[in-house]
């Protein structure tokens, strides 16, 4: 699949999500077979630019190409404005997000709240593209299927993001007033898809490989976004892919892989946030990768009083290693890539 100029390695992506896909999440999901991925939402609001959340979201030291940055707001000139600013930092593709359901970030009238006013849809992609484009930076959109199913409006925005020149669009399958309840509406993203000619990546309930083939199949599009299911799961993009190229499933990952992949994760996720943050941001990380083994949520407990990084690191590596040697592996752990 190509976003602007950029050739993607596979059409399995990782979804931003707030609070999880930060930069060494992101780095992670690449390394074990996301194609793509896209950072936390940015804001734009220039006052907001030098905070300490902020600037951990604009550090993107060491990823790999291409860096999508994704900006959140609701006025055209500033989210331009923003856009301009982190390609200065590194971006190398501005997604801009009007998919966002949270209360937060609706009730600023921006996220999933956009899609009320159409017309000011049109005019914030046509002045964020039109900034991006001597910088030669593609603009995509992510959105939903409308406000409430009432009132369902994927179709004009697909046409509106075409018509200015947005590069590709992601479609989560849900109103904004679904939240993440209820399922996604796969009809919706296969009639956009049928619509127009840019490229559409379809987003929500893609939690395995063979519901991420059915997703490709039934609507269409040109690669799948993963978002919850990947968390604590980063090895879910390797087995979709392997799934996706042979029709076959991957063994499982051993917990020895397990456990190697979420002590490395843990490093960069200590180095990137430092103490303070670092031991508690990590909490909900290990909780995810954790939580379907044996006696996990007496472990997650214990685990969640410890106040420095090494000794969650340490306690970590201790529990994995008493399951391992109290447990027959389920796979070899050469078996595992």
């Amino acid at each position: 699949m190509q976003i602007g100029n950029w050739s993607l390695p596979n059409p399995v992506f990782v979804a931003p999500m707030a609070g999880v896909t930060d930069r060494p999440f992101r780095q992670l999901c690449k390394q074990l077979g996301a194609g793509y991925a896209v950072s936390e939402m940015a804001a734009s609001n220039p006052a907001l630019w030098e905070s300490v959340k902020t600037s951990r979201r604009l550090n993107h030291d060491g990823e790999i190409d291409p860096i999508a940055v994704q900006i959140a707001g609701a006025d055209p000139a500033m989210l331009a404005e923003a856009a301009v600013f982190n390609i200065g930092k590194g971006a190398r593709i501005i997604d801009i997000n009007m998919g966002c359901p949270v209360k937060k970030v609706c009730h600023v009238a921006s996220g999933s709240a956009l899609l009320r006013d159409e017309d000011l849809v049109a005019r914030i992609l046509e002045t964020v593209v039109a900034a991006c484009r001597p910088f030669d930076v593609p603009v995509t959109l992510k959105t939903r299927t409308g406000w409430d199913r009432e009132n369902r409006n994927a179709l004009r925005i697909a046409r509106l993001a075409e018509n200015a020149g947005i590069a590709a669009l992601t479609l989560h399958g849900r109103t904004r007033c679904d939240l993440y309840t209820g399922h996604a509406e796969y009809d919706t993203i296969a009639s956009v898809k049928a619509a127009i000619n840019i490229p559409v990546i379809a987003n929500g309930d893609i939690t395995d490989p063979v519901k991420a083939k059915y997703v490709l199949d039934y609507t269409g599009a040109d690669a799948i976004m993963v978002g919850r299911a990947a968390q604590g799961n980063p090895w879910i993009f390797a087995e979709i892919n392997h799934y996706l190229q042979t029709g076959t499933f991957l063994p499982p990952p051993s917990w020895g892989h397990m456990r190697d992949v979420l002590l490395a994760h843990l490093d960069h996720h200590y180095a990137f946030y430092g103490e303070y943050t670092g031991v508690r941001t990590a909490r909900k990380h290990i909780g995810w990768y954790i939580g379907s083994l044996p006696e996990a949520e007496l472990f997650r407990q214990q685990m969640n009083r410890l106040e420095s990084c090494q000794a969650q690191y340490n306690a970590v590596n201790q529990w994995f290693t008493k399951l391992i040697n109290e447990s027959a592996p389920r796979v070899p752990q050469a078996a595992v890539h």
